[in-house]
């Protein structure tokens, strides 16, 4: 067996989301992170996206470890779905682990899974590797970096990270112990790359809480705040800033509910006596003492404010001066979302307050470029491999990582599948493994591929028609039909001429295929298509689905 470490992604690389690593060296494997990613405009009808983890289940019996830097759903969402082929032992802090439990409750896997509470500081033996966890800001609490001591030599995985100076609820990131670890000597860095575009510094969370105060003071309106879930030292401030204007605070939304629960459990959230009302108090308040936080930051259509906004929740609506904040900003793909839901807010006589309106009312959880510099001048990596981003920033990433000193001939911009060969004498891509994208649908994991996609895709752009029609199992003479159906093509009673122009093509192209001695449903039904699409498309310049059903009688 080779004396090198294997690096693998698995997902993360090339995409936002979907974040899982293999380390693997001879006989045992460890997992970093299993995250979920979510789909594209086009994957209709897909709710998330898990890796490809083939190459996990072949090797299933050498797997040591799932390790978690964070409960983020880019981090953790796949676990339930690994899980069922992979009961390997899961390693995390206690609030990413209580999220964890949460998702194997749903899945009804908890009974099953085996899981270890990890803390910073503390290090642990995991097959033939040692892993350090190491403090990190990130815009959830629990989150870690790794230190994972291996036979080739020291390895560091930050997780998703960011050096904030004043931090809220916690320490700043463990920037000694890394510098440390850089004196004695690390093999290989992987980096967070999601801000590496950025220049400068990620403003501390501390700033938003200086806005919030500033929209609290003197607001006699209701308070509607919205924001990410698992964003407790957001909601911290939130509560902060109610408790001190003398406000009651409302939660709405299962996923606000179920991340305040578990927080407040684990005494990560600190709710002032008297704050916290059920939701069914609300109309007890006059609208100067209420704060409501909420879900739909992203304007899900679920989502408690979008339920709000739309007339659709059972215990809320929005009433004209209600102030709104959503103090979020919206992730690639939900711009159209977030956009949709502010207009109606809007309409609704809201004042609404979001990002592009005012600044900080959100700051990224991710280190941008001055910050990453910091990392890479600490760590002092003898070999590099930016991960967490999409093409651009891992070559931004490098490109900082050069700027600090680091060899280019030692920094490695890997793809999925890819597997990096490293050790103390060199680094380099060798092979590859199978990976990709696994699309899930309801109950469904896998089942639906790119032949399904792409059916629905035409469905989508096209609409669809079908031809039914019934012939004689005497002499293949038409008995009935033939009868056209539509759906998303054409306003049946609005093209009664077309129809029937298509109908009449049908009868014309059965006559011609007895002519010619073809019988066989196969043909008659390729003929039927054949003929129907040419016509259409000349004619309507469109090129709807055609399914031709013949029956016989």
């Amino acid at each position: 067996m080779s004396d090198k470490l294997k690096i693998i992604s698995l997902g993360g690389l090339n995409e936002v989301g979907k974040n899982i690593t293999v380390l693997e060296y001879k006989d045992d494997i460890i997992v970093i992170d299993c995250g979920i990613g979510f789909p594209d405009g086009d994957m209709y009808g897909i709710d998330v996206v898990i890796p490809n983890v083939g190459y996990l289940v072949k090797n299933r019996s050498r797997i040591r470890g799932i390790i978690l830097t964070h409960g983020h759903e880019d981090h953790i969402g796949s676990v339930p779905y690994v899980l069922k082929d992979i009961n390997a032992p899961i390693y995390a802090t206690d609030l990413t682990a209580g999220l964890v439990k949460l998702k194997l409750e749903e899945h009804k896997l908890l009974d099953i899974a085996d899981i270890n509470i990890i803390e910073a500081g503390k290090s642990f033996r995991v097959g033939c590797f040692t892993v350090e966890p190491i403090h990190v800001n990130h815009s959830i609490a629990g989150a870690v970096a790794l230190a994972i001591n291996t036979p080739a030599g020291m390895v560091i995985h930050t997780g998703d990270f960011k050096i904030d100076p004043t931090p809220i609820g916690c320490q700043m990131t463990d920037l000694a112990r890394l510098g440390e670890l850089g004196k004695k000597g690390v093999l290989c860095l992987l980096s967070d790359s999601t801000n590496a575009e950025r220049r400068g510094y990620s403003p501390s969370e501390m700033t938003v809480g200086y806005t919030l105060d500033s929209l609290f003071e003197n607001c006699k309106s209701r308070i509607i705040v919205t924001t990410f879930a698992s964003n407790i030292y957001r909601i911290q401030q939130i509560i902060n800033v109610a408790a001190r204007y003398k406000r009651r605070v409302a939660i709405t939304g299962r996923s606000m509910e179920n991340m305040i629960n578990v927080s407040s459990e684990l005494g990560y959230l600190d709710i002032p006596k008297n704050t916290l009302i059920d939701l069914n108090q609300v109309k007890n308040y006059p609208p100067e003492q209420l704060t409501i936080i909420t879900t739909g930051s992203q304007g899900e259509s679920m989502s408690a404010l979008y339920r709000m906004a739309f007339s659709g929740h059972k215990q809320l609506d929005i009433i004209p001066g209600d102030r709104v904040i959503i103090s979020a900003s919206a992730v690639p793909g939900n711009e159209k979302t977030v956009s949709r839901i502010v207009d109606e807010l809007f309409r609704r006589g809201a004042e609404v307050l979001y990002r592009g309106s005012m600044d900080d009312l959100h700051v990224s959880g991710h280190a941008c470029q001055e910050e990453l510099k910091i990392m890479l001048a600490l760590v002092k990596p003898k070999y590099f491999v930016p991960i967490h981003g999409e093409q651009r920033h891992l070559v931004f990433h490098s490109n900082l990582a050069k700027a600090v000193g680091i060899n280019h001939k030692n920094i490695v911009i890997s793809d999925i599948g890819k597997v990096i060969e490293v050790n103390k004498k060199g680094i380099c891509i060798n092979g590859s493994v199978p990976s990709g994208k696994v699309l899930v649908d309801g109950t469904g994991m896998g089942d639906v591929g790119n032949v399904v996609m792409r059916d629905r895709k035409h469905l989508a752009q096209d609409g669809m028609l079908v031809v039914v029609l019934s012939l004689s199992s005497e002499d293949g003479s038409l008995i009935s039909g033939p009868d056209i159906i539509t759906r998303g093509f054409v306003y049946v009673k609005e093209a009664t001429d077309l129809i029937e122009e298509m109908r009449t093509l049908v009868s014309d192209t059965l006559v011609a295929c007895d002519a010619n001695g073809i019988t066989d449903w196969a043909t008659l039904k390729a003929s039927i298509k054949t003929a129907l699409s040419s016509y259409l498309f000349k004619t309507t310049r469109r090129s709807p689905m055609i399914l031709p059903i013949i029956m016989e009688a």
